[in-house]
């Protein structure tokens, strides 16, 4: 838990706020008393929990693969079915 004075806070906004998105506590202080605890919202999820919920929801969908703690994205291609020239080919065309 950080402690800060109502001064730092204030000039120091967003930091502070970058620091409760990642789900710390922060208690303000006036003249070296604590005036306030500020908290995330309940049921909010810090930056890596939400990003550690994505990579598991990719990772159940077969798009990620995990070695170890390194997440890996598997090789196979996509194959796209259609008639006509391929993307590579309209661009290369475009260009002259």
């Amino acid at each position: 838990m950080a402690t800060v004075s109502v001064r730092e806070l204030k000039n120091r906004l967003s930091e502070h706020l970058r620091r409760l998105e990642d789900g710390e506590t922060i208690t303000v202080t006036r003249r070296g008393k604590p005036v306030a605890l500020i908290t995330a919202p309940p049921g909010a999820e810090g930056r890596d929990e939400a990003l550690q919920r994505k990579l598991l929801e990719l990772q159940a969908r077969g798009i990620l693969v995990r070695v170890g703690t390194k997440p890996l994205i598997p090789k196979r291609r996509i194959t796209l079915r259609g008639k006509g020239p391929t993307m590579s080919e309209m661009v290369i065309q475009d260009r002259g």
